[in-house]
């Protein structure tokens, strides 16, 4: 079984057991999310397909924590300007242990 979710700004294709770094939430460690932003759900032979979201359906997760991404380095270069500015970002995510699908 699986289902895809909305969360972030993105779509996660998701199932039971399954991590997932999404968009940073307010949440604390250990706690328990519930998404009710669903898509789809399909069990292998039913599909079920929202427009846009599923009446009734969740998926619950366990919030694992915050986990910082990979540094990216921003170049601003300007040739023959003698001008050059180097900057930094580094996103942070929630990583989600998904513990149900129901709808």
């Amino acid at each position: 079984m699986y289902a895809v979710i909305f969360c972030g700004g993105k779509q996660h294709k998701v199932s039971e057991g399954e991590k997932l770094r999404v968009e940073l939430l307010k949440a604390e460690k250990d706690s328990t999310v519930e998404l009710d932003k669903v898509l789809l759900i399909s069990d292998g032979s039913n599909v079920k397909v929202g427009a846009p979201y599923i009446e009734g359906a969740k998926v619950s997760a366990k919030v694992l924590g915050e986990v910082a991404g990979e540094k990216i380095k921003i170049v601003k270069f300007r040739r023959r300007k003698h001008h050059q500015k180097v900057t930094g970002h580094r996103q942070w995510f929630t990583e989600l242990e998904i513990t149900g699908i129901t709808g």
